[in-house]
């Protein structure tokens, strides 16, 4: 087609949609196909005392890199290796107590070849993932995962597409289920993800977060209403905690309180917080992440938090202007 020719909308759509019907299917017809090879791989995997080292050439190499990342960023040490710069040094990196996953579609890439009997010459163990059961990679393989599709997406047939989308689906469903067999959690995956909103937003806890001290907004519950509102007012967080003795939680008063009050109180000025403050409210620990405080407004609806420790004394208070501002939502 010339360069200058226009597009025609319908065709090119038409041929989009079937390209994205042709991977669905090719991803959907791996879920058939999982048995215990696959437990298997991830056996060797989950027993491995080194590394996972991911490797594959051309597009297969794309992937075996994200496969790469995906797993080291969910649990289990990997890196990618380039199989042609293997045979020229890089081998160095692999050890004999590593898994190699090797990625090739037809399982007959000379490079990955050329480096396997060097691989079980060390001891490493060999997991293939290949569109060929019978191909010479497969059959060297500790552990042959099978990611065959029917067709490529390309309407020549020549484009890795379609086996492209099945091996990049497959490696991650081998990833998360090495998550998921480690109980590998939102701490961990944050520590491996410290920078940017997402380590702010699991690594944050309420205790970095929260106004303590003298900023902290308290009144005792013998306090006149008036005095609790000139504490709101100082303090700035529309709300002050009401307590005991040894500052332990009575309740909370929130703007929300006064508009009720003044509904039902005559006298303002005679009225004692404790005759208006809401009981029994919300609370988080301290040691909580600043996450499941998020987690906690958005279910009840309200603006701020209460925190208190495992005795019930009040240490802090926190709304979510707090937590806008730490990047936490």
């Amino acid at each position: 087609m010339n360069a200058t020719e226009p597009i025609s909308e319908r065709n090119a759509l038409d041929l989009a949609r079937e390209v994205l019907a042709i991977e669905a299917r090719a991803v959907e017809a791996l879920i058939a196909r999982l048995d215990d090879k696959f437990t298997g791989a991830l056996e060797l995997i989950l027993h491995c005392t080194g590394r996972v080292v991911v490797s594959g050439m051309g597009k297969s190499g794309h992937i075996a890199r994200k496969i790469a990342s995906t797993m080291a960023s969910t649990g289990t040490p990997a890196f990618f290796v380039h199989p042609g710069e293997a045979s020229h040094g890089d081998l160095g990196m692999i050890a004999a107590q590593d898994v190699l996953i090797a990625l090739s579609n037809s399982g007959e890439s000379p490079e990955l070849l050329t480096i396997v009997p060097i691989i079980k010459r060390k001891g490493a163990k060999l997991i293939a993932m290949t569109g060929n059961p019978g191909s010479s990679l497969a059959r060297e393989a500790d552990v042959h995962l099978d990611a065959s599709v029917a067709q490529e997406a390309c309407p020549l047939g020549l484009a890795p597409t379609a086996s492209t989308t099945a091996a990049l689906a497959l490696g991650d469903a081998l990833a998360i289920a090495l998550l998921d067999a480690r109980g590998f959690g939102a701490d961990d995956f944050a520590r491996s993800h410290p920078g940017g909103a997402l380590g702010r937003r699991l690594l944050v806890h309420v205790g970095d977060l929260m106004h303590s001290g003298e900023a902290l907004p308290k009144v005792a519950e013998s306090a006149l209403l008036t005095e609790a509102l000139l504490e709101m007012s100082r303090k700035g967080l529309g709300m002050t905690a009401v307590v005991g003795e040894a500052d332990r939680l009575q309740g909370l008063f929130t703007d929300g309180d006064l508009r009720r009050a003044l509904d039902r109180i005559s006298d303002i000025r005679a009225a004692r917080v404790s005759d208006v403050m809401t009981r029994n409210p919300r609370t988080i620990g301290p040691e909580k992440l600043a996450a499941e405080a998020v987690q906690i407004m958005d279910q009840y609806k309200i603006n701020g938090l209460l925190v208190v420790d495992a005795g019930g004394r009040l240490v802090g208070a926190l709304n979510m202007h707090d937590l806008l501002r730490a990047g936490v939502v």
